[in-house]
């Protein structure tokens, strides 16, 4: 399978991914645990169907010491009790900002007030961006169909 676009052939879009993956880099300077953004990334490209981010967020994860099993069971959180309550707080805002064309009134206030409850201000601020770029990747790879699967841990 070849992508439909290479988006670093393309100027423009070169220099559009390349902002992108800069907003991302950015995000690990914050106190949001890398722990919590690799699930993060990992829960909203399941959702969205972004077969080379799940690789590389599979990937990078297991490289920095996260266990299989909190891997398999992220896309089932709700049910699985190997995860915090504040890892579970960001799993269900990740959710619910990744789907929020399917919500009247987008991310619902208790779903809000739950994460605050375990993130600082700064903390939550990364958490929301790290959602939006997270998503916006994942637009981007599902758009031109970029294969998954030969993603080496740390190349991002």
């Amino acid at each position: 399978m070849n992508a439909r676009l290479n988006v670093f052939a393309s100027p423009v879009a070169a220099k559009a991914w390349k902002q992108i993956i800069a907003a991302g880099k950015s995000l690990g300077d914050s106190t949001l645990p890398a722990a919590t953004r690799e699930l993060v990334m990992l829960r909203a490209s399941q959702i969205n169907g972004c077969a080379g981010c799940i690789d590389m967020h599979t990937k990078d994860a297991t490289a920095a010491g996260e266990t299989a099993v909190r891997l398999h069971l992220v896309a089932a959180w709700r049910e699985a009790t190997v995860f915090t309550e504040a890892e579970r707080a960001a799993l269900e805002l990740t959710e619910e900002a990744t789907r929020i064309a399917d919500a009247a009134g987008g991310v619902p206030d208790e779903v809000w007030a739950n994460a605050a409850k375990h993130y600082d201000e700064d903390q939550l601020a990364a958490l929301v961006t790290q959602i939006a770029v997270i998503n916006a990747f994942n637009r981007l790879n599902v758009t031109v169909q970029q294969p998954a699967g030969h993603y080496q841990p740390g190349r991002h």
